[in-house]
């Protein structure tokens, strides 16, 4: 199995210390950070799986950072913030993060999102087969199709687009203007109608119960999830 490691970029020592201590007791290996200018030092010399990012650090706004890296690496990247303003953490994701979790935090979410963003990045790199399963969901990217156990859904075209861009993130926090831009086009950032419609239609036709979503979970005032029990 292989052993992940980790980079820590905090600058509070408390908080570090507490996820240096989770890492070791789960047998994660870990770097640590407490600056956007070591970060980088640190993130090119290592190559680490994984990155956990404070938004405020010593010598600047971490999204900086995050856009820095993104410019060079897909590496996972989750959001570890005292900030709890929507538009941080949306601004955050914009810039490339993968992922965020506000401070307080529990351990054992952090421990799940960390997992699922790991399994998502390894699925996104043994891709070649051109099919995605998520549960009952087949993807075929080649015949352009999804089934739901084993039955041809009948999307529209812009109905399989938006699925096909939801399971290729899969357990990857999604803002509205991600999916509007990537789905849509540019133009459309701010048709959030268009979103939520497509969003609705979509659940009618994959979930068991659209108003008790199991795929298409809802991340209020920031955008969607696409997640499944496994």
């Amino acid at each position: 199995m292989k052993q992940y490691l980790i980079h820590i970029i905090e600058d509070d020592i408390s908080v570090k210390k507490l996820l240096e201590i989770t890492f070791k007791e789960y047998e994660f290996n870990f770097i640590s950070s407490d600056s956007k200018k070591n970060a980088l030092i640190m993130f090119l010399s290592h190559n680490p799986d994984l990155l956990i990012v404070d938004l405020g650090l010593s010598d600047g706004d971490g999204k900086d950072l995050i856009k820095q890296i993104r410019e060079i690496s897909k590496v996972p990247i989750v959001v570890l913030t005292a900030r709890h303003d929507e538009k941080e953490i949306v601004a955050a994701l914009d810039v490339g993060a993968d992922d965020y979790i506000t401070k307080p935090f529990s351990v054992n979410e952090l421990l799940a999102r960390i997992r699922a963003n790991l399994r998502r990045n390894v699925n996104n790199e043994n891709l070649v087969s051109n099919k995605i399963v998520c549960n009952e969901l087949e993807l075929d990217i080649t015949s352009r199709s999804i089934s739901l156990r084993g039955e041809i859904l009948k999307l529209t075209p812009i109905e399989y687009e938006l699925l096909k861009y939801f399971m290729l993130h899969m357990n990857k926090t999604l803002t509205h203007k991600q999916i509007l831009q990537e789905v849509w086009g540019t133009g459309y950032q701010n048709e959030m109608q268009y979103l939520r419609t497509y969003v609705n239609t979509l659940r009618k036709k994959i979930e068991e119960n659209s108003t008790r979503p199991d795929y298409i979970k809802t991340q209020s005032g920031v955008g969607y999830r696409f997640s499944f029990n496994q």
